[in-house]
């Protein structure tokens, strides 16, 4: 196995390297049977969802690997609780793993201990890294100095913006039909009738809009640190909701939209949510229903005829990231209480305080 964390020139080179070598040992013990190589290439090894780290476990739980091996600790992975259950894992299966660098077996008789350390040393390496990382973007910030990501309407090139007419011609007509009453939902239609794709190819959600229409960049402004990375693994990227320091910086870039529309276009948004029926108000359910596909919370969804259905937040910004749509929320209450009910026949086995904070939620849904 053989990962990289960056898709530079220079880190390539070194995968590929990685890949000749172990090609060639492999092969140059005629006693072994080759399987294959598994790679990753520009992904962390604080996270376990790569794709050929996860192909490399498929395999191993078929039957077709006895032997894994990998150049050191850390390019296996950088946190402790994953390298060490899955270590655990391949030992139950009979799948030894070599580390040549630190010299270790996984199937020997000291080599958790060993790796225990070793995976604790790599964790608090990559911590480090990343807060060095995050003290250098802070700096920048600090200097008036933006991150940049792709943004509909502008080419950015080394960190410079320039606008794209065509589809800077889209954002304005957005705003503008926004400005003049139009809504949200005619707007995606009105964009679907004219073939306007988003920027990654899909078709427009709501949050997509959403989103666009409370994007400061657009006049020409930067908000920085929208999100952060918390501090403990796994490395998780989040909403800032003033965890972490924000900083506004003015007239980064050129404008697409005039202060005033993009003025007149948010007291719209403000004015139009408070007379919206919540659909988002705090439920017995509110952040308790996890996607089992990716991971995003459901988020509850009420329409103008009044039925109420939960969504996964992934699915509901752009449905090709997540194909988890929509559940009835009668049908998750509904889940609940089968789920109670079988929890309270069974007292002997659930631990008495689960039971009561169940009873204090299954007495709030019947309210």
């Amino acid at each position: 196995y053989a990962r990289v964390s960056s898709g530079k020139d220079a880190m390539l080179h070194s995968l590929s390297a990685q890949v000749s070598y172990y090609s060639e040992h492999i092969q140059s013990h005629p006693e072994w049977e080759y399987g294959g190589v598994y790679v990753d290439e520009a992904l962390t090894g604080t996270k376990d969802d790569r794709d050929g780290f996860q192909r490399l476990l498929a395999d191993c739980r078929a039957g077709k690997i006895g032997m894994v091996l990998t150049k050191s600790i850390s390019r296996f992975a950088r946190n402790t609780v994953t390298l060490l259950e899955t270590v655990r894992e391949l030992k139950t299966l009979g799948v030894d793993v070599y580390f040549e660098e630190q010299n270790i077996h996984s199937m020997s008789g000291d080599g958790e201990l060993m790796l225990t350390i070793l995976a604790s040393y790599a964790q608090e390496e990559s911590r480090s890294v990343s807060e060095n990382c995050k003290w250098r973007i802070r700096q920048k910030f600090q200097q008036g100095i933006p991150a940049t990501a792709p943004l509909t309407g502008y080419r950015i090139h080394k960190g410079e913006f320039t606008i794209e007419p065509a589809q800077a011609a889209i954002i304005r007509m957005i705003f503008e039909d926004y400005a003049a009453g139009m809504g949200r939902n005619a707007i995606r239609r009105k964009l679907l009738g004219m073939g306007v794709r988003s920027l990654f190819g899909g078709e427009w959600s709501d949050a997509d809009l959403r989103e666009l229409l409370c994007n400061e960049k657009y006049v020409g402004d930067s908000l920085c640190q929208k999100t952060y990375t918390a501090n403990t693994f796994p490395f998780v990227k989040k909403t800032n909701h003033g965890e972490v320091d924000q900083y506004y910086i003015e007239n980064t870039h050129p404008a697409i939209i005039s202060r005033e529309t993009f003025d007149k276009v948010q007291n719209l948004l403000k004015k139009r949510a408070e007379r919206r029926p919540s659909s988002r108000q705090r439920t017995p359910l509110s952040l308790k229903v996890i996607c089992g596909n990716c991971g995003s919370v459901y988020m509850r969804r009420v329409n103008k005829s009044g039925h109420t259905t939960w969504v996964c937040r992934k699915h509901d910004r752009n449905a090709i990231d997540c194909p988890n749509g929509r559940v009835p929320e009668t049908d998750l209450y509904g889940a609940f209480v089968r789920m109670y009910n079988k929890l309270k026949r069974n007292t002997g086995v659930v631990l008495l305080p689960a039971i009561k904070q169940m009873e204090e939620l299954r007495d709030v849904i019947q309210r």
